[in-house]
């Protein structure tokens, strides 16, 4: 996908989860794209007073970090007011990417001994609360927070980060599937609702990339690196794709997950996925 980066000159952008992985090289992007200045949000305070010192000292004036926990509206909405405020009055792009994979029984099997392979533990309705809160709320707030300043300067863009999974909704990963697919629904709805005030929302999938969601697992042959992933979902978001898949995997995934003509496709895929985690491998 070509690259268009002036797009990018004299935006004003806000990137959550930007301490680290895909928010860190979207946010290292976009400076070294032109963008006038940007906002690292994360909960991570350590890592996030670390980069947002580099990239300052690498970008005068144009980087501020503020520690925030999307899971709170109110520090969400804080944190929207103060980037707004650094940016001198004006929001051009807010990228919703703070979230995390889930993964986890449904029910505990009837063979105890799966569990043991696996690793996991049934997941309770505390953590199907947490999921949501991370990987959906935290979006919904950031939208609700955003809207109505871009509605005020008469237009603006916000990408919402979801996952293959909301189209591949993997076996093992129901928690994180389900605020993955509930994040893009309403992220399209939005997509349509808020067109004609020139307000773009798009979708975009990180692709397989290597970040801290495969910390003791062993990633997939051919994982991209964060920047990789950065690259892709920016060159999409300057064409303002509907959404914007993060590598070709799930591009190719995206034609027939839904297609009635090859439904067997991801019941045969997802059905080896499920085998072969049972057997302890976490394959995607």
């Amino acid at each position: 996908m070509n690259m268009d980066k002036e797009y990018f000159v004299d935006k004003t952008a806000i990137v959550t989860g930007a301490a680290s992985g895909i928010g860190l090289a979207l946010i290292e992007e976009l400076l070294a794209y032109g963008a006038k200045k940007v906002v690292l949000a994360d909960f991570n305070r350590e890592n996030l007073e670390k980069h947002t010192t580099r990239l300052a000292a690498q970008y005068p004036g144009k980087v501020e970090g503020i520690l925030c926990n999307v899971t709170s509206e109110e520090e969400v909405k804080a944190m929207i007011a103060s980037a707004v405020e650094f940016f001198g009055g004006t929001l051009d792009l807010l990228i919703n990417n703070a979230g995390a994979g889930f993964s986890g029984l449904f029910v505990t099997p009837l063979n105890p001994g799966a569990v043991k392979m696996l690793g996991l533990r049934e997941q309770t309705n505390a953590d199907w609360e947490k999921a949501f809160a991370l990987n959906f709320y935290g979006a919904l707030y950031g939208c609700r927070a955003a809207i109505p300043l871009m509605q005020k300067q008469g237009g603006g863009q916000i990408i919402n980060v979801i996952s293959g999974i909301a189209f591949y909704n993997m076996p093992y990963q129901s928690a994180y599937a389900a605020t993955k697919a509930a994040l893009n629904a309403m992220t399209l709805s939005l997509r349509a609702e808020f067109w004609d005030e020139h307000i773009k929302i798009s979708s975009a999938t990180p692709g397989t990339t290597a970040t801290a969601i495969w910390d003791g697992v062993e990633m997939p042959e051919g994982t991209q690196t964060p920047q990789e992933s950065a690259q892709r979902v920016l060159a999409g978001v300057a064409i303002n794709k509907r959404i914007i898949f993060g590598d070709d995997s799930d591009v190719s995934g995206s034609k027939s997950c839904f297609s009635d003509d090859c439904q067997e496709i991801p019941d045969q895929y997802l059905l080896n996925i499920a085998r072969q985690r049972r057997s302890g491998k976490m394959v995607v």
